[in-house]
């Protein structure tokens, strides 16, 4: 979450963009991330700087641009904010922050082409105005992803909903990390937007205790959020290729020749946009990245969930947000599925409540696929979690899980595939609330560990709460706006199935009296 006096800064920097240029509230994220960059990047900078000193000094050994590149991106005198923020009134500070863009761009080749460069479309009083109120702004982790978010919360709601397309919250970031561990290895997101999940999965690698480390991979279409996507990266000193482009049609295969084979990634983490329709596939007919069938009603769900799956290597682990209509829909949704859950390789769904996204109320499930599973005994096995009682109440209109929670909620699973638990953040007090010692148990309500058979008797179905069932406690209240929202989702899917046969119905049709 932005904190309060952050919102409070970028409030006042939007109210001077709209009241004095003439940017749309939609665009106002540019220039304001551009700068958001910039003063990250120099905060960055200066705590490498105070560890490895200038370049071109050391103690055994010279210090040289690559070592800060490791850690960050390199910024050269010119783009330091200090210098820029002390030029004269009367300079042209749009011109030298756009000289500044081009010489970080020079120096972290990684960069070219990403920052923006349109500083003297804005008044120079106002850039100077908007430097001063950004100046105190201090942000950490995913910094871009947190000012991004409430940039489409406050001012770009309508495009952020656009097509199923939700922000991805940071805590449901932290909870798929936790349970796919990506300690180190490939990482591929094909709709990776501004990179928060490689962020917070570089985050959890530098814990490892073999010095982890993670090289990413990104597909993202839309190419304003590809540039902030690379200056995530660089700020962290992570090593990445994003790319621009549509992922349904660009298979990672052709994108990334360093990642030679189909299933070349140890992780693939992702949010893909809900419910999506008018994707061509007659053009993915042969696609190797749809082995279990291309579904045949005008919806993409089991087409990215298939194109996650097959990117994965012999052992590699993927999570991803899904609809929930995902689980349980039918025809050549529920085959797919089917042959999906034979596999083996289907480990872990996760049902979140409502108000998580910023953007949305929209209910969620998370899935996770383990290739390595079916060489455990958990071949048969598949564990469902029922998170949707488990949150921290932010706002009325929002909700999150706490660091807690998601400890706990990893620790749930590590306790199903024998793994060593964590307890950084007190997770064990609510392990044994829920009534978990050593081992693993079934908990009404929370979790159970399903086997295929049992699956097969519901219909293949991955919905959590059709296993799961009630606490003893539970009283069955439900929330108007929360089934309400669940009810238009499976509205939606049925009337893209009822259009899917009222043309083959109409073809038919056609084709009997055409021949009569």
């Amino acid at each position: 979450m932005v904190d309060a006096d952050v919102k409070s800064r970028l409030w006042e920097v939007a109210n001077n963009l709209w009241a004095n240029t003439g940017l749309r509230p939609s665009q106002f994220s540019v220039p304001v991330l551009g700068l958001i960059f910039l003063r990250f990047a120099e905060t960055s900078f200066a705590s490498v700087e105070e560890a490895l000193g200038p370049v071109g000094s050391g103690g055994r050994r010279v210090v040289t641009k690559d070592d800060y590149k490791r850690q960050t991106i390199y910024l050269p005198d010119t783009a330091r904010w200090r210098l820029l923020s002390d030029l004269p009134e009367d300079a042209n500070l749009g011109q030298h922050l756009n000289d500044a863009m081009r010489a970080i761009e020079e120096e972290n080749e990684d960069l070219a082409g990403a920052l923006p460069k349109t500083f003297t479309d804005i008044p120079n009083d106002v850039l100077i105005s908007l430097m001063r109120s950004l100046a105190p702004v201090k942000l950490s982790g995913d910094a871009f992803g947190k000012v991004y978010e409430y940039f489409l919360g406050k001012f770009a709601m309508a495009e952020g909903q656009k097509g199923g397309v939700f922000f991805t919250p940071e805590s449901i970031v932290d909870l798929i990390v936790e349970i796919i561990e990506p300690y180190k290895g490939r990482i591929l997101d094909p709709t990776c937007g501004s990179g928060g999940m490689f962020v917070h999965s570089a985050e959890f690698a530098s814990r490892a205790k073999d010095n982890g480390r993670v090289v990413v991979y990104g597909v993202e279409k839309d190419s304003v959020t590809v540039n902030l996507n690379k200056m995530n990266l660089a700020t962290h000193g992570l090593t990445g290729d994003i790319r621009n482009a549509n992922s349904f049609y660009n298979s990672h295969v052709d994108l990334f020749p360093d990642v030679a084979e189909v299933g070349g990634f140890d992780f693939v983490m992702a949010n893909p946009p809900f419910n999506v329709s008018g994707v061509d596939k007659e053009r993915l007919a042969k696609d190797e990245r749809f082995p279990f069938g291309l579904p045949s009603n005008d919806n993409a769900n089991y087409l990215f969930i298939q194109m996650f799956h097959s990117a994965l290597n012999e052992t590699g682990r993927a999570g991803f947000v899904m609809a929930n209509s995902a689980a349980d829909a039918r025809g050549s949704e529920a085959e797919i599925r089917r042959k999906l859950i034979e596999t083996g390789e289907v480990d872990v769904i996760v049902s979140v409540g409502p108000k998580m996204f910023i953007t949305v109320a929209l209910p969620c499930t998370l899935w996770f696929f383990d290739r390595a599973k079916p060489n455990t005994d958990r071949v048969n096995q598949v564990l469902f979690l029922d998170a949707r009682k488990i949150f921290e109440q932010v706002t009325r209109a929002h909700r999150r899980f706490t660091n807690q929670q998601t400890e706990f909620l990893a620790n749930v699973v590590r306790l199903w595939r024998d793994e060593e638990l964590l307890d950084e953040h007190n997770s064990a007090q609510m392990l044994a609330e829920y009534g978990f010692a050593s081992d693993y148990i079934d908990v009404p309500g929370l979790c159970k560990s399903a086997d295929r058979t049992e699956i097969e008797s519901r219909g293949w179905s991955l919905n959590p709460s059709r296993y799961v069932g009630a606490a003893a406690t539970d009283i069955d209240v439900v929330n108007f706006e929360t089934r309400m929202t669940e009810l238009i989702e499976v509205f939606d899917t049925l009337t893209s199935e009822a259009r899917e046969l009222e043309a083959k119905i109409s073809e038919n049709a056609t084709d009997i009296i055409g021949r009569a």
